[in-house]
Protein backbone atom coordinates (compact mmCIF):
# COMPACT_ATOMS: atom_id res chain seq x y z
CA UNK A 1 0.00 0.00 0.00
CA UNK A 2 1.04 3.56 -0.62
CA UNK A 3 1.96 5.66 2.35
CA UNK A 4 -0.88 7.40 2.56
CA UNK A 5 -3.46 4.28 2.67
CA UNK A 6 -0.84 3.34 5.09
CA UNK A 7 -1.30 6.25 7.72
CA UNK A 8 -4.76 5.96 7.53
CA UNK A 9 -5.61 2.14 7.18
CA UNK A 10 -3.06 0.17 9.61
CA UNK A 11 -5.09 -1.64 11.65
CA UNK A 12 -5.31 -1.48 15.11
CA UNK A 13 -3.12 -4.01 17.45
CA UNK A 14 -6.45 -5.79 19.03
CA UNK A 15 -9.74 -5.12 17.68
CA UNK A 16 -11.92 -2.03 19.92
CA UNK A 17 -14.71 -3.89 21.52
CA UNK A 18 -17.19 -1.61 20.08
CA UNK A 19 -15.66 -1.47 16.71
CA UNK A 20 -14.74 1.49 16.24
CA UNK A 21 -12.96 2.91 13.13
CA UNK A 22 -10.71 5.51 15.25
CA UNK A 23 -8.41 4.70 17.88
CA UNK A 24 -10.25 5.99 20.96
CA UNK A 25 -8.22 7.81 23.73
CA UNK A 26 -7.63 5.73 26.92
CA UNK A 27 -7.88 7.65 29.58
CA UNK A 28 -6.50 5.27 32.08
CA UNK A 29 -3.18 5.14 34.34
CA UNK A 30 -3.55 1.34 35.25
CA UNK A 31 -4.76 -1.64 33.48
CA UNK A 32 -6.56 -5.03 35.25
CA UNK A 33 -5.24 -8.33 34.43
CA UNK A 34 -7.28 -11.75 34.62
CA UNK A 35 -4.38 -13.27 37.39
CA UNK A 36 -0.92 -13.11 38.60
CA UNK A 37 0.43 -14.72 36.22
CA UNK A 38 -0.33 -12.66 33.35
CA UNK A 39 0.26 -9.41 35.08
CA UNK A 40 3.85 -10.75 35.87
CA UNK A 41 4.39 -11.21 32.00
CA UNK A 42 3.34 -8.11 31.25
CA UNK A 43 5.16 -6.12 34.08
CA UNK A 44 8.73 -8.29 33.29
CA UNK A 45 7.69 -7.69 29.57
CA UNK A 46 7.52 -11.28 28.57
CA UNK A 47 3.88 -10.27 26.85
CA UNK A 48 3.35 -7.07 24.95
CA UNK A 49 0.34 -5.62 26.68
CA UNK A 50 0.15 -2.18 28.75
CA UNK A 51 0.92 -2.33 32.50
CA UNK A 52 0.87 1.41 33.48
CA UNK A 53 0.56 4.32 31.01
CA UNK A 54 3.89 6.25 32.08
CA UNK A 55 5.24 3.38 29.64
CA UNK A 56 2.90 2.03 27.63
CA UNK A 57 -1.16 3.16 26.76
CA UNK A 58 -3.26 1.30 24.22
CA UNK A 59 -3.79 5.06 21.78
CA UNK A 60 0.07 6.16 22.12
CA UNK A 61 0.63 2.43 21.38
CA UNK A 62 -1.68 3.11 17.83
CA UNK A 63 0.36 5.76 16.83
CA UNK A 64 3.84 4.15 17.38
CA UNK A 65 2.91 1.50 15.49
CA UNK A 66 2.01 3.28 12.42
CA UNK A 67 4.38 5.44 12.38
CA UNK A 68 6.57 2.35 12.31
CA UNK A 69 4.53 0.72 9.36
CA UNK A 70 5.07 4.02 7.38
CA UNK A 71 9.31 4.12 8.18
CA UNK A 72 9.87 0.03 8.28
CA UNK A 73 11.22 1.28 11.84
CA UNK A 74 12.09 -1.72 14.40
CA UNK A 75 10.66 0.30 17.13
CA UNK A 76 9.25 4.17 17.73
CA UNK A 77 8.63 5.34 21.19
CA UNK A 78 6.39 8.68 21.30
CA UNK A 79 7.33 11.26 24.11
CA UNK A 80 5.97 14.38 24.98
CA UNK A 81 8.10 17.04 23.01
CA UNK A 82 10.62 17.03 20.10
CA UNK A 83 13.15 18.29 23.29
CA UNK A 84 12.14 14.95 25.03
CA UNK A 85 12.66 12.92 22.41
CA UNK A 86 16.11 14.28 21.27
CA UNK A 87 17.39 14.70 25.01
CA UNK A 88 15.94 11.09 25.76
CA UNK A 89 17.85 9.64 23.02
CA UNK A 90 21.31 11.02 23.79
CA UNK A 91 21.13 10.41 27.47
CA UNK A 92 20.39 6.74 26.28
CA UNK A 93 23.62 6.72 24.28
CA UNK A 94 26.20 8.33 26.00
CA UNK A 95 27.68 8.51 29.40
CA UNK A 96 30.44 10.17 31.37
CA UNK A 97 33.41 10.27 29.83
CA UNK A 98 32.01 9.95 25.95
CA UNK A 99 32.05 12.67 23.56
CA UNK A 100 29.17 13.55 20.89
CA UNK A 101 30.34 14.79 17.39
CA UNK A 102 27.71 17.45 15.78
CA UNK A 103 27.39 20.58 14.24
CA UNK A 104 26.88 24.34 15.40
CA UNK A 105 24.45 24.82 13.19
CA UNK A 106 21.07 23.49 14.24
CA UNK A 107 18.24 24.72 16.96
CA UNK A 108 18.70 26.58 20.13
CA UNK A 109 17.97 24.24 22.67
CA UNK A 110 19.49 21.18 21.04
CA UNK A 111 22.69 23.23 21.00
CA UNK A 112 22.12 23.92 24.20
CA UNK A 113 21.37 20.45 25.98
CA UNK A 114 25.03 19.38 23.87
CA UNK A 115 27.02 22.42 25.04
CA UNK A 116 26.00 23.07 28.64
CA UNK A 117 23.55 20.76 29.94
CA UNK A 118 25.10 17.02 29.52
CA UNK A 119 28.68 19.39 29.88
CA UNK A 120 28.03 19.24 33.60
CA UNK A 121 27.60 15.56 33.74
CA UNK A 122 31.19 14.76 31.67
CA UNK A 123 29.84 14.52 28.37
CA UNK A 124 31.65 16.70 25.95
CA UNK A 125 29.78 18.24 22.55
CA UNK A 126 32.11 17.78 19.83
CA UNK A 127 31.22 20.68 17.45
CA UNK A 128 32.37 20.22 13.82
CA UNK A 129 31.76 21.45 10.13
CA UNK A 130 29.74 18.19 9.04
CA UNK A 131 30.11 19.26 5.33
CA UNK A 132 33.63 18.33 5.78
CA UNK A 133 33.97 14.99 6.29
CA UNK A 134 37.62 14.99 7.08
CA UNK A 135 36.42 17.44 10.01
CA UNK A 136 33.86 14.46 11.11
CA UNK A 137 36.61 11.58 11.06
CA UNK A 138 39.17 13.97 12.87
CA UNK A 139 36.16 14.45 15.69
CA UNK A 140 35.66 11.12 16.27
CA UNK A 141 37.46 9.13 18.33
CA UNK A 142 37.01 5.84 20.62
CA UNK A 143 34.89 7.72 23.21
CA UNK A 144 32.17 8.79 20.94
CA UNK A 145 29.04 7.38 21.58
CA UNK A 146 26.95 8.95 17.92
CA UNK A 147 26.90 11.53 15.48
CA UNK A 148 24.12 13.44 15.72
CA UNK A 149 22.16 16.07 12.78
CA UNK A 150 20.06 18.06 11.39
CA UNK A 151 19.04 17.18 7.84
CA UNK A 152 18.21 20.59 6.80
CA UNK A 153 19.27 22.67 9.95
CA UNK A 154 17.29 25.34 11.44
CA UNK A 155 17.72 28.13 10.52
CA UNK A 156 20.80 28.10 8.73
CA UNK A 157 19.51 25.88 6.12
CA UNK A 158 22.60 23.40 6.04
CA UNK A 159 22.34 20.11 4.58
CA UNK A 160 24.70 17.32 4.91
CA UNK A 161 25.77 14.66 3.13
CA UNK A 162 24.23 11.48 5.23
CA UNK A 163 25.64 8.72 3.12
CA UNK A 164 29.43 10.03 3.78
CA UNK A 165 28.42 10.97 7.84
CA UNK A 166 26.87 7.26 7.72
CA UNK A 167 30.04 5.63 6.41
CA UNK A 168 32.15 7.56 9.20
CA UNK A 169 29.39 6.39 12.00
CA UNK A 170 30.20 2.39 10.19
CA UNK A 171 33.74 2.75 9.83
CA UNK A 172 33.60 3.74 14.10
CA UNK A 173 30.29 1.62 14.52
CA UNK A 174 28.40 4.21 16.34
CA UNK A 175 24.87 5.16 15.38
CA UNK A 176 23.96 7.83 12.98
CA UNK A 177 21.23 10.22 14.59
CA UNK A 178 19.49 12.06 12.43
CA UNK A 179 16.52 14.72 13.50
CA UNK A 180 14.45 14.90 9.90
CA UNK A 181 11.67 17.56 11.39
CA UNK A 182 12.12 19.69 8.38
CA UNK A 183 11.06 17.04 5.85
CA UNK A 184 7.99 14.04 6.72
CA UNK A 185 9.03 10.94 6.80
CA UNK A 186 6.43 10.00 4.61
CA UNK A 187 8.84 11.84 1.86
CA UNK A 188 12.11 10.03 2.25
CA UNK A 189 13.80 7.21 4.17
CA UNK A 190 16.65 8.81 6.08
CA UNK A 191 17.50 4.66 7.17
CA UNK A 192 18.00 4.29 3.33
CA UNK A 193 20.10 7.23 3.78
CA UNK A 194 22.23 5.30 6.51
CA UNK A 195 20.87 6.70 9.58
CA UNK A 196 19.98 4.43 12.74
CA UNK A 197 18.08 6.58 14.85
CA UNK A 198 15.63 9.39 13.63
CA UNK A 199 14.24 11.99 15.96
CA UNK A 200 11.21 13.54 14.86
CA UNK A 201 9.20 16.81 16.73
CA UNK A 202 5.64 15.52 16.27
CA UNK A 203 4.47 18.72 17.53
CA UNK A 204 5.63 20.41 13.62
CA UNK A 205 3.87 18.97 10.70
CA UNK A 206 2.38 15.82 12.06
CA UNK A 207 0.08 16.98 14.83
CA UNK A 208 -1.97 18.79 12.28
CA UNK A 209 -1.96 22.34 12.71
CA UNK A 210 -0.15 23.18 16.10
CA UNK A 211 -2.65 20.99 17.88
CA UNK A 212 -0.25 19.11 20.65
CA UNK A 213 3.29 18.80 21.60
CA UNK A 214 4.70 15.62 20.66
CA UNK A 215 8.12 13.51 19.55
CA UNK A 216 9.28 10.67 18.28
CA UNK A 217 12.37 8.26 18.57
CA UNK A 218 12.33 6.25 15.32
CA UNK A 219 14.55 3.06 15.54
CA UNK A 220 15.56 1.00 13.05
CA UNK A 221 17.13 -1.78 15.05
CA UNK A 222 20.83 -1.42 13.97
CA UNK A 223 22.01 -0.97 17.67
CA UNK A 224 19.60 -3.32 19.63
CA UNK A 225 20.75 -2.21 23.32
CA UNK A 226 19.77 1.10 21.82
CA UNK A 227 15.73 -0.03 22.31
CA UNK A 228 16.39 -1.94 25.04
CA UNK A 229 17.37 1.27 27.40
CA UNK A 230 14.73 3.66 25.66
CA UNK A 231 11.90 1.05 26.66
CA UNK A 232 13.49 -0.35 29.73
CA UNK A 233 14.91 2.69 31.22
CA UNK A 234 14.32 5.86 29.60
CA UNK A 235 10.98 5.38 29.78
CA UNK A 236 10.33 4.26 33.43
CA UNK A 237 12.84 6.46 34.76
CA UNK A 238 11.99 10.01 32.95
CA UNK A 239 8.57 9.66 32.79
CA UNK A 240 8.35 11.78 29.31
CA UNK A 241 6.05 9.23 27.81
CA UNK A 242 3.29 11.05 25.60
CA UNK A 243 -0.20 11.63 27.29
CA UNK A 244 -3.08 9.63 24.94
CA UNK A 245 -4.99 12.80 24.53
CA UNK A 246 -1.90 14.02 22.31
CA UNK A 247 -1.38 10.71 20.58
CA UNK A 248 -5.26 10.68 19.51
CA UNK A 249 -4.29 14.51 17.94
CA UNK A 250 -1.16 13.59 16.42
CA UNK A 251 -2.71 9.97 14.84
CA UNK A 252 -5.36 12.30 13.22
CA UNK A 253 -2.79 14.80 12.06
CA UNK A 254 -0.63 11.92 10.39
CA UNK A 255 -3.47 10.99 8.62
CA UNK A 256 -3.58 14.20 6.78
CA UNK A 257 0.09 14.14 6.70
CA UNK A 258 0.78 14.06 3.05
CA UNK A 259 -2.04 16.21 1.58
CA UNK A 260 -1.00 19.04 4.16
CA UNK A 261 3.23 18.77 3.63
CA UNK A 262 2.29 18.75 -0.24
CA UNK A 263 0.67 22.43 -0.12
CA UNK A 264 2.58 23.73 2.20
CA UNK A 265 5.91 22.70 0.17
CA UNK A 266 4.49 24.02 -2.73
CA UNK A 267 3.56 27.06 -1.12
CA UNK A 268 6.95 27.58 0.23
CA UNK A 269 8.74 27.14 -2.94
CA UNK A 270 6.60 29.66 -4.52
CA UNK A 271 7.08 32.10 -1.86
CA UNK A 272 10.78 31.77 -2.03
CA UNK A 273 10.88 32.61 -5.58
CA UNK A 274 8.48 35.54 -5.68
CA UNK A 275 10.57 36.74 -1.92
CA UNK A 276 14.02 36.33 -4.45
CA UNK A 277 13.12 39.22 -6.51
CA UNK A 278 11.71 41.74 -4.39
CA UNK A 279 12.67 44.46 -3.39
CA UNK A 280 14.24 45.15 0.56
CA UNK A 281 15.17 41.36 0.52
CA UNK A 282 18.54 40.51 0.46
CA UNK A 283 18.47 37.32 0.16
CA UNK A 284 16.22 34.42 0.62
CA UNK A 285 17.58 31.00 1.86
CA UNK A 286 15.52 27.57 0.62
CA UNK A 287 16.92 24.68 -1.01
CA UNK A 288 14.18 24.32 -2.72
CA UNK A 289 15.70 27.38 -5.11
CA UNK A 290 17.84 26.43 -8.25
CA UNK A 291 20.81 28.44 -6.75
CA UNK A 292 20.87 27.45 -3.22
CA UNK A 293 24.45 25.84 -3.18
CA UNK A 294 22.06 22.70 -1.27
CA UNK A 295 19.89 22.72 -3.79
CA UNK A 296 21.13 19.34 -5.91
CA UNK A 297 22.14 17.23 -2.37
CA UNK A 298 18.71 17.69 -0.81
CA UNK A 299 17.12 16.80 -4.22
CA UNK A 300 19.17 13.42 -4.20
CA UNK A 301 18.54 12.77 -0.83
CA UNK A 302 15.22 13.85 0.19
CA UNK A 303 13.44 13.97 -3.51
CA UNK A 304 11.73 17.02 -5.08
CA UNK A 305 9.69 18.84 -2.31
CA UNK A 306 12.18 20.92 0.23
CA UNK A 307 9.76 21.41 3.38
CA UNK A 308 7.92 24.47 4.41
CA UNK A 309 10.98 26.61 6.15
CA UNK A 310 12.02 29.43 4.18
CA UNK A 311 14.57 32.36 5.32
CA UNK A 312 14.83 35.78 4.45
CA UNK A 313 17.69 38.64 5.32
CA UNK A 314 16.58 42.11 5.09
CA UNK A 315 19.19 44.79 6.04
CA UNK A 316 19.33 45.00 9.30
CA UNK A 317 17.70 43.89 12.65
CA UNK A 318 15.68 46.67 13.04
CA UNK A 319 14.52 46.39 9.47
CA UNK A 320 13.60 43.02 10.69
CA UNK A 321 11.55 44.00 13.68
CA UNK A 322 9.86 46.85 11.49
CA UNK A 323 8.56 44.56 9.07
CA UNK A 324 7.76 42.11 11.44
CA UNK A 325 5.50 44.69 13.36
CA UNK A 326 3.64 45.24 10.06
CA UNK A 327 2.11 41.78 9.20
CA UNK A 328 -0.91 41.54 9.09
CA UNK A 329 -1.66 38.36 7.73
CA UNK A 330 1.38 36.09 9.26
CA UNK A 331 1.31 35.98 12.87
CA UNK A 332 4.39 36.68 15.14
CA UNK A 333 5.17 33.32 16.87
CA UNK A 334 7.61 30.68 17.21
CA UNK A 335 7.24 27.53 15.80
CA UNK A 336 6.95 25.54 12.65
CA UNK A 337 4.58 23.93 10.39
CA UNK A 338 1.56 25.40 11.27
CA UNK A 339 -1.51 25.53 9.53
CA UNK A 340 -0.95 28.78 9.80
CA UNK A 341 2.52 30.82 8.43
CA UNK A 342 4.54 32.07 11.00
CA UNK A 343 7.46 34.48 11.46
CA UNK A 344 10.09 34.91 14.07
CA UNK A 345 13.56 36.58 14.03
CA UNK A 346 15.95 34.00 15.86
CA UNK A 347 18.43 36.14 16.76
CA UNK A 348 16.39 37.49 19.41
CA UNK A 349 14.41 35.23 20.27
CA UNK A 350 15.17 31.32 20.17
CA UNK A 351 18.81 32.35 20.51
CA UNK A 352 18.31 35.58 22.52
CA UNK A 353 20.23 34.48 25.57
CA UNK A 354 23.24 33.09 23.96
CA UNK A 355 26.43 35.66 23.82
CA UNK A 356 26.92 37.43 20.29
CA UNK A 357 30.60 35.34 19.87
CA UNK A 358 27.97 32.43 20.36
CA UNK A 359 25.54 33.15 17.74
CA UNK A 360 28.24 34.41 15.46
CA UNK A 361 30.05 31.10 15.55
CA UNK A 362 26.02 29.03 14.87
CA UNK A 363 25.47 31.49 12.10
CA UNK A 364 22.85 32.92 13.28
CA UNK A 365 22.42 36.60 12.46
CA UNK A 366 20.39 39.89 13.26
CA UNK A 367 19.16 39.93 9.54
CA UNK A 368 17.11 36.76 9.48
CA UNK A 369 13.53 36.27 9.65
CA UNK A 370 12.45 32.93 9.70
CA UNK A 371 9.28 31.85 7.85
CA UNK A 372 7.38 28.86 8.49
CA UNK A 373 4.98 29.12 5.54
CA UNK A 374 0.91 27.89 6.22
CA UNK A 375 -1.62 26.45 4.23
CA UNK A 376 -2.82 30.00 3.27
CA UNK A 377 -2.68 30.66 -0.21
CA UNK A 378 0.64 31.15 -1.63
CA UNK A 379 -0.20 35.01 -3.39
CA UNK A 380 -1.98 36.10 0.19
CA UNK A 381 1.07 35.23 2.32
CA UNK A 382 3.37 36.97 -0.36
CA UNK A 383 1.49 40.12 -0.51
CA UNK A 384 1.21 40.37 3.11
CA UNK A 385 5.08 40.08 3.55
CA UNK A 386 5.03 42.47 0.71
CA UNK A 387 2.87 45.52 2.18
CA UNK A 388 4.76 44.74 5.99
CA UNK A 389 8.09 45.54 3.64
CA UNK A 390 6.79 48.70 2.25
CA UNK A 391 5.93 50.03 5.52
CA UNK A 392 9.15 49.13 7.02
Amino acid sequence: MKKETIAIDTPFERRDAFGALSMPVYNSVAYEFDNANDMADAFTGRVVAPDYSRTQNPTVTNLERRVMALTGAKAVTALNSGMAAISNTIIALTAAGKNIVTSRHMFGNTYDLLANTLKRFGVEARFCDLTDIRDVEKNVDANTCCIFFEIITNPQMEVADISKLAAVARKNNIPLVADTTTIPFTMFSVHDLGADIEIVSSTKYLSGGATSLGGLIIDYGTFPDFNKRIKGEMLFNFGAYMTPQVAYLQTLGLETLSARYHVQASNALTLAKRLHDTEGIKSVNYVGLDDNPFHELAQKQFGPTAGAMVCIDLESQEACFRMLNNLKLVHRATNLFDSRTLAIHPYSTIYGNFTTDQRAAMDVHDTTIRLSVGLEDAGDIYDDIVQALRKA
